[in-house]
């Protein structure tokens, strides 16, 4: 069960002007279910993405970033089969699932990138997927949220509007991954568009700046996946960002969809019983912040400890030691209970306080190093049985 993530809401997710979606069951992995995504962009749409920095990446990744220099008619999604490690056939099973799409949209292939999600070094079922295109079934963000979904038990979904000097705007995203969690730019895709009218270059820098503090800040089990891709789509069919005031509104809304799909994504990590939130601050950079804060966040010991309300403290502080960071100084706390030093344990502290903290579905691991005022955050989530289980039997 995800911890406190509750099924997307279709009536809170706002349609974007110039996205059309459709599924289709094309029976990748499973019969009957949604397992392939059409999203039609309206001409002229701006489209930006990062991807992973895996240097086994997938087929579609390859593609996708060549086809990012093109203007961007249509995003093809399956699920249930990565097609990763499949070499030059990969690329060509791939590019013939663009070719169909394509021809429904009347563009170049070049104009659709293609995203693949499943099980690694398996060849894509490229037949299937275009059988299935043909039987395409138009559909609203939460069925599309769903379309994408592998090992997820939600799907995950989140919407806002905004109102710029020109008028009203959309924002909305969706995202799968429970899995091979550690984006590098898990197995993660993130799909964010907007209405708003905004240049490649701007919405480049946004796309940056929200992936930064989002989905390259969680972790589930420290694997990057071959296919993680994060996409910015701005359909242009809305209110202009015409201002400073305009952009940092649409940042902050962009930012703010990313995190939530970002940590919704810890919070349905697999098998995960606890969302945590590693806070590293007083440090002399980000950088430095961050490296602390993976540490902890990618110990499976840490994170086993975290499953079993274990307060053992030493695991987190030999995850720091560990780091590579020097340090002279450092507190730690659980929520706000002063737990340690860099002695060793805090005098106040009490290990019945630290358990009851690791008892809650949700706290906060905070480190100080008393060296600077950086900081940075990470989240992630306990490793439990269901975790090895699911894991295991992935194919099966």
């Amino acid at each position: 069960m995800a911890v406190n993530l509750p099924p997307p809401d279709p009536a809170a997710l706002h349609p974007v002007r110039g996205v059309e979606l459709a599924f289709a069951r094309a029976g990748i992995k499973k019969p009957g279910r949604k397992d392939v995504l059409v999203m039609k962009l309206a001409p002229g749409a701006t489209v930006a993405g990062v991807f992973t920095q895996n240097r086994f990446c997938a087929a579609p990744v390859v593609l996708a970033k060549q086809h990012l220099k093109n203007s961007i008619r249509a995003l093809v999604v399956n699920t249930g089969n990565a097609n990763a490690g499949t070499g030059k056939d990969g690329l060509r099973r791939a590019m013939a699932v663009c070719a169909s799409v394509a021809s429904y949209m009347k563009c170049k292939p070049n104009q659709v990138l293609p995203f693949s999600t499943g099980v690694i070094m398996e060849p894509l079922p490229a037949e299937r997927i275009i059988a299935g295109l043909a039987l395409t079934e138009p559909c609203d963000w939460a069925s599309a949220a769903e379309a994408i979904m592998t090992t997820d038990t939600v799907a995950k979904a989140f919407s806002r509007k905004i109102r710029l000097s020109g008028g009203e705007v959309t924002v909305t995203g969706i995202a799968k991954g429970a899995g091979m969690i550690r984006p590098d730019m898990a197995t993660m895709l993130g799909f964010v568009a907007t209405d708003a009218k905004v240049s490649a270059s701007v919405l480049n820098g946004m796309l940056k700046r929200a992936n930064q503090q989002s989905f390259n800040s969680i972790t589930v089990d420290g694997d990057t996946s071959t296919n993680d891709s994060f996409v910015l789509i701005a359909t242009g069919t809305g209110a202009a960002v015409s201002s400073k005031k305009d952009l940092s509104l649409l940042d902050a809304a962009v930012l703010q969809i990313s995190q939530q799909l970002a940590q919704a994504i810890i919070r349905d990590g697999e098998g995960a019983t606890k969302f945590v939130t590693v806070k590293v601050e007083g440090g002399k950079s980000a950088a430095v912040c961050r490296k602390v804060a993976y540490a902890i966040a990618h110990s499976p010991l840490v994170k086993t400890a975290f499953f079993a309300s274990d307060p053992n403290l030493g695991r987190i502080l030999a995850a720091v030691g560990y780091s590579g960071v020097n340090f002279r100084k450092l507190s730690l706390y659980l929520d706000d209970v002063a737990v340690a030093t860099a002695q060793g344990r805090h005098p106040a502290y009490r290990e019945e306080q630290g358990a009851a903290v690791l008892k809650k579905p949700e706290f906060t691991v905070r480190v100080d190093l008393h060296a600077g005022k950086a900081e940075a955050t990470v989240w992630t989530c306990d490793f439990s049985y269901d975790y090895v289980k699911i894991n295991a039997e992935y194919r099966t």
